[in-house]
């Protein structure tokens, strides 16, 4: 009996020592009875929660940068369509109307750029003989130069000129895709036709460009300084780098124009930059600026700037502002002022020769 006892406490003693474990200097008793479990520090391998972590962090730097590189193949893809909109949502390509709607005289213009793109273009004279200032109008972005009869009619009448409304590749009737590269070949088409005609005044040409037709008119002016008489614009952007963060802010950290701060990465996948900025500073042409300052496309420091640049090269550059003008209508919103600005500055840097203007037209003012 007593050696049964002995027996007992030794095996209970052998238990109690097989439940020990020891921890920095302690003991700690684990229960035998598991819904009694203690879960000491031992039993969770702290180890891996670090390379946990580490996985997190690579999953989400894997899909941040997988994010970056599609949102780059998209605007490497599609970058034309978000700069070029030659059909307006709900309208269709084609004309809606034509200057004959306007009973306006005109002809209808076909030409060839240097790459073999077909153009069309529409040539409106006030009347037949109009030897008048003429003026190569450059259109904005959206939609063709019909959307642009309404201005072109007044233009005619309170400017007493003809105007040649050329339609780039992509947009209305002509053929081809819209890319900087091959509207400034466009551009160059319709001057050397306007140079080639013996209808007009070839000493009267001037330039007008409305947003991008003004980045497409200030090239065309640099690269012709003995065409061209002198430009307008109006409403025009300093870059298209510069309105990437414009219309959508996110990527003014990556792209950016020659003024913006930092390093911009992914300029170089941008094939329209249209540095209007860096163009203005080489025409040697008067300029005249006119800027609404309502604009909600481009904001009005863009033409601020450009004026800044220009006017540091180039003395013969005027800035007139419109309180109300937004940035399709300030030829509306700036009313009379508007167009006698316009008349100031194509009467100062190409006069009209009285004796040929009657003559031409058979009335005492053309």
């Amino acid at each position: 009996e007593k050696s049964a006892v002995q027996h007992s406490k030794s095996t209970a003693a052998a238990r109690r020592k097989s439940t020990e474990l020891p921890f920095r200097g302690r003991r700690i008793r684990r229960s035998l009875y598991p819904s009694h479990h203690y879960s000491s520090p031992i039993e969770t391998p702290k180890a891996t929660r670090p390379a946990k972590m580490v996985s997190y962090v690579n999953i989400l730097l894997y899909g941040v940068g997988g994010i970056v590189f599609a949102g780059m193949a998209l605007l490497v893809a599609f970058q034309e369509r978000l700069v070029y909109v030659p059909v307006v949502p709900g309208l269709t390509k084609s004309y809606t109307i034509t200057p004959a709607r306007l009973r306006l005289t005109y002809e209808d213009v076909w030409l060839r750029s240097s790459d073999g793109v077909r153009l069309h273009a529409w040539f409106i004279k006030l009347f037949p003989d109009c030897r008048g200032p003429t003026i190569l109008f450059f259109q904005e972005n959206a939609g063709n130069i019909a959307h642009r009869l309404e201005m072109v009619h007044i233009m005619l009448q309170k400017l007493q000129c003809n105007v040649f409304m050329l339609s780039y590749r992509g947009y209305g009737a002509s053929d081809g895709s819209p890319s900087q590269h091959g509207i400034t070949k466009d551009a160059q088409a319709a001057l050397d036709h306007l140079y080639q005609r013996n209808d007009i005044d070839t000493s009267r040409i001037f330039v007008f460009g409305r947003s991008l037709g003004g980045a497409v008119g200030a090239l065309l002016t640099r690269n012709n300084p003995d065409k061209v008489a002198g430009i307008i614009l109006e409403n025009t952007f300093t870059s298209i780098l510069d309105m990437a963060g414009v219309l959508l802010p996110f990527l003014k950290w990556v792209i950016g124009g020659s003024g913006a701060k930092g390093v911009k990465i992914l300029n170089f996948v941008v094939r329209s930059p249209w540095n209007t900025i860096d163009v203005i500073g080489q025409v040697k042409r008067p300029i005249l600026f006119l800027s609404g300052l309502q604009d909600e496309m481009v904001p009005p420091s863009h033409m601020q700037m450009l004026y800044a640049k220009a006017a540091a090269h180039n003395k013969e550059c005027t800035f007139v502002e419109f309180p109300s003008g937004m940035h399709m209508d300030t030829w509306l919103a700036g009313g009379d002022h508007y167009w006698a600005t316009i008349e100031q500055f194509l009467e100062k840097y190409a006069p009209r020769n009285d004796e040929t203007d009657s003559s031409s037209s058979g009335v005492g003012r053309f």
